[in-house]
Formats: C-alpha cells, sequence, structure tokens
C-alpha cells in the first residue's frame, strides 16, 4: 500500500458528526442507552476507534418496541398513503443533499472507498426510498367473484400492514441495507425498530436524524445500536414483534428462525452465499475477465452474492484466471478515505481472521494461489485479492461463504457437468453466465438454482428488481414489489348484500 497519495479532506460536518456523543433514535427523540454503557466502532483502515455509540440491549429494545407499538396503532395510521409516500420521497432527498458526508462516514466506519460510496451505496439507497415512496399509494386488494349457488354476496381482499418490523442489518452496506428494509416497510404502513449492524453504526445513526427531520411521527422509527447476542436476540425473540427482517450470515439466521417461533412472528431472510460464475470459452472474455474479477473482488469480496466459485471451461481456463489475476494484481489497496484506493481493508479485525483462516485451510489442503492469499501490511484489516486453484469439491473453500476477496478457479468440460457442480452448494442466492450463445445462457439461467441470474454481467442492482435467495439463502425477496409481500398481511372480507 502506497502511502498519502490523495486523501479526501474530511468534511467538517463529518468531523462534527463523527466526534459528537452518539445517541440512538427512540420514540422520536435521541437518547442513551439505559445502561448508561458505550462501545466503539473502530476505522478498518487504521484499527484505531472512531467513536463511541450507546450499547443498547433488551431493555432499550422493550422501549423501542413500546414506542413503534403506539405509533402503528396511533399516528402512524392516520397518514394516507400519499403522505407516507411524500415522507419517504424526503428522505430520498436528504440522502442527496448529505451524498457526500454519508460517503464519507461510510467510508471511515465500514472501510469502503469513498468514491465507491459516493456512486453506488449514497444514490442507490436514496433511490430505493425513491422508489418506495412510489409504492405506498399502490398497495391495493382485489375484488373477487365467489361460486355460491345464488349469489348475494361481494367480496373482496384488502392488503394491510403486518405491524411493528424488527429488522436487522449487516455491516457490508450499511446505509443501503437500512434503506433496503425501511424503505418497503414504512410505505405500506408499518413501524420499525431497526437494529444496526455493531461493526458500523454511524451511518444508520446519521440516517436517524434526517429521519427526525424528514417529519416522521415519534416511534414510527426507531435506530438501536448493540451487538447481536443481546439487542439483536432480544428484538428477533420480542412477543410484540410481528415481523422480523434480517440480513446476514445463514448461521445467525437459523438462530433468528428460533428466536422467531414464541410468537411465530412472520420472517424474512436475506442470507449467505457461494455463487457459482460460469465462463464459456464462446465468450467474450474482454468482457467476461473484468466482470468475472468484479464478481468477486467488489466491496472487498465482502458481498452475500459474490462470484465466489468461477468455473472456466477448459480451453480458455487458464487465459481466464491469469486474466482475473492480473485485474486483481492491479486493484490497489489502501484506506477508503483516499480517492486513488479501488479496495479497501475488511471490516474488522474478526473478519480479518476469518478470511486468513480459509486462506490457511485451502493452502493446507492444497489449493494454490496464483496472486494473493494473506494479510497485507500490520495495519488496518488489508488481505490481498486472491485467485486460488487446483481446488476441490471437499475444500472449505469451495463449499464455504469466505466473504472476502477470495476466488476458488475450477475448470470444465461439459456444461452439464458445471449446471450440476454449480448447483451442488446449500445455497442459491446469485450466479453469473458469460457466454455469446443466447440459447445457452437461457437455459443455463434456468437451471441454476439461485435467485439472481446475470448474464454477461455481475451485480448489477435496481430498486425494481427483486433479490433473494433459494435454499438456505433465505427465505422472501428484498426491492421490487416482492418485497412488499414481506410486510404486508391479506384479510379477505365477504358481505352479504341480498
Amino acid at each position: 500500500m502506497e502511502e498519502n497519495s490523495t486523501l479526501v479532506e474530511t468534511l467538517p460536518s463529518v468531523r462534527g458528526f463523527i466526534s459528537r456523543r452518539h445517541k440512538m433514535l427512540i420514540d422520536g427523540k435521541m437518547v442513551d442507552a439505559a445502561s448508561g454503557k458505550t462501545f466503539a466502532s473502530y476505522n478498518p483502515a487504521t484499527g484505531e476507534v472512531l467513536a463511541q455509540v450507546p450499547e443498547g440491549d433488551k431493555e432499550d429494545i422493550d422501549r423501542a418496541v413500546s414506542a413503534a407499538r403506539r405509533a402503528f396503532e396511533g399516528s402512524w395510521r392516520k397518514f394516507t398513503p400519499s403522505q407516507r409516500g411524500q415522507l419517504l420521497w424526503k428522505i430520498s432527498e436528504l440522502i442527496e443533499r448529505h451524498a457526500d458526508e454519508f460517503a464519507q462516514i461510510e467510508s471511515l466506519d465500514n472501510g469502503k472507498p469513498v468514491a465507491v460510496a459516493r456512486v453506488a451505496d449514497v444514490p442507490l439507497a436514496a433511490d430505493l426510498f425513491r422508489y418506495m415512496a412510489g409504492w405506498a399509494t399502490k398497495i391495493e386488494g382485489n375484488t373477487i367473484p365467489l361460486s355460491i349457488p345464488g349469489g348475494g354476496y361481494f367480496a373482496y381482499t384488502l392488503r394491510e400492514p403486518v405491524g411493528v418490523a424488527g429488522q436487522i442489518i449487516p455491516w457490508n452496506f450499511p446505509l443501503l441495507m437500512a434503506a433496503w428494509k425501511l424503505g418497503p416497510a414504512l410505505a405500506v404502513g408499518c413501524t420499525v425498530v431497526l437494529k444496526v449492524a455493531e461493526q458500523t453504526p454511524l451511518s444508520a445513526l446519521r440516517l436517524a436524524e434526517l429521519i427526525q427531520e424528514a417529519g416522521f411521527p415519534a416511534g414510527v422509527v426507531n435506530v438501536v445500536t448493540g451487538f447481536g447476542e443481546t439487542a439483536g436476540a432480544a428484538l428477533a425473540a420480542h412477543p410484540a414483534v410481528d415481523k422480523i427482517a434480517f440480513t446476514g450470515s445463514t448461521e445467525v439466521g437459523k438462530l433468528i428462525v428460533q428466536a422467531a417461533a414464541g410468537n411465530l412472528k412472520k420472517v424474512s431472510l436475506e442470507l449467505g452465499g457461494k455463487s457459482p460464475n460460469v465462463v464459456f470459452k464462446d465468450a467474450d472474455l474482454e468482457t467476461a475477465i473484468p466482470g468475472a474479477a468484479n464478481a468477486i473482488f467488489f466491496n472487498h469480496g465482502q458481498c452475500c452474492c459474490a462470484g465466489s466459485r468461477l468455473y472456466v471451461e477448459k480451453d480458455v481456463f487458464d487465459q481466464v484466471v491469469q486474466g482475473v489475476a492480473e485485474q486483481g494484481k492491479q486493484i490497489k489497496l489502501g484506506p477508503g478515505m483516499d480517492l486513488s484506493t479501488q479496495m479497501g481493508p475488511l471490516v474488522s479485525t474478526e473478519q480479518l481472521d476469518r478470511v486468513c483462516g480459509y486462506l490457511q485451510s485451502g493452502r493446507q489442503e492444497g489449493a494454490k494461489a496464483v496472486i494473493g492469499g494473506g494479510r497485507v501490511g500490520d495495519r488496518g484489516y488489508f488481505v490481498a485479492p486472491t485467485v486460488l486453484t487446483d481446488v476441490k469439491p471437499d475444500m472449505k473453500v469451495y463449499q464455504e461463504e469466505i466473504f472476502g476477496p477470495v476466488v476458488a478457479a475450477i475448470p470444465f468440460s461439459d456444461p452439464n457437468e458445471v449446471e450440476a457442480a454449480a448447483n451442488q452448494t446449500i445455497y442459491g442466492l446469485a450466479a453469473g453466465v458469460w457466454t455469446r450463445d443466447i440459447g445457452k445462457a437461457h437455459s443455463m439461467a434456468e437451471k441454476l438454482r439461485a435467485g439472481t441470474v446475470w448474464i454477461n454481467c455481475y451485480n448489477v442492482f435496481d430498486a425494481a428488481l427483486p433479490f433473494g435467495g433459494y435454499k438456505q439463502s433465505g427465505w422472501g425477496r428484498e426491492m421490487g414489489h416482492e418485497v412488499l409481500e414481506n410486510y404486508t398481511e391479506t384479510k379477505s372480507v365477504c358481505v352479504r348484500i341480498r
């Protein structure tokens, strides 16, 4: 890593925000944790403490859920769909107004390049709120003709908000994941308790201030900082929560399901992945090679949909692997606040240890690192972009989600063989296919057991495009009109009219 090149000067507003006494949003007020405890949020580029935030726990969750319940049964019900849409639109405008500020907060707290956050995370978050603002006035039921002899009945359905939604978000896209969760829940008329990732709490706390500025009634949105084992667990198990939505690891997702069983609250889960990315020999390699590199190296590989299993047809295997390796070599590692940085650090020391542990396992089991293979430097949580070959299906690096910039490259010769291999996983979140043959492309898209299949592209997201997984990659969908199902109940009404 090079020192000092083009560091961005931290905005005065960001310096002021980072250094202030941080508080959570509960019942329309910014408050300390009931216990008075705080915990540290770290700058992953340096490993140094960035800020202290409230350590919310069960008592704070209780306060937040009570506030959300009062708002759902009171002030929020009085808002028309149009008024809800206007508030969501206002949030999108406020995010755009503070876009540079949010990009710097994300970079400092998460580690991602500020330039990437400015063109991806922040505008996508604003767009999500704007998209969901449009749906607020379009939550519609149906009239249903009944086949009862003699007639005399009028029947229809209503789509109603499920109630109080508990939402738990991860640390890889802090602001964007908050938007993915808050937007649809608020659009349909739910109230929310949002528990943010302990590693990256700051952008959600800034968003909480803008939610206040936008004019949401007290208790409609509550934002709690704290640890998963305490605050997160209390929210998932809370008997007054009607719905829990979680994004994170499959292992924790299973714990969420168990905790939610007490009152059988509705559950949606967006979980892990080990996504196959298939390159056929007839692909446009000038596009496929950088595409495959982007599929795994974007956001430092800390993407649930990362293309971490790269299947390449044998005739072009060496060319593609060398091409992806060359792309990885050219990536500049550095602090996110450096404009020349293309890949920042991993988010935490725990994540650094996890990824390095997988790399050690891969070496011990016989995998070969074409590039990378370990930590870079001794300050911050940096790991080199890594391409592994000689990977066998029984290796941990082949089977398990690493959540770092590590791709396992595997050759194949038979399309049927690669189809079976691609689907041989407990996950089913995403997949990629690279080919000039349109029939082959659509055939593979049909056969792959994944919630999203990208053809001749990767990591393309839009607020209108549903996202979610098959198998152990989750339940339900984020974004698009399908996400509204996560936060609504359908009521049938039948009236005797004669």
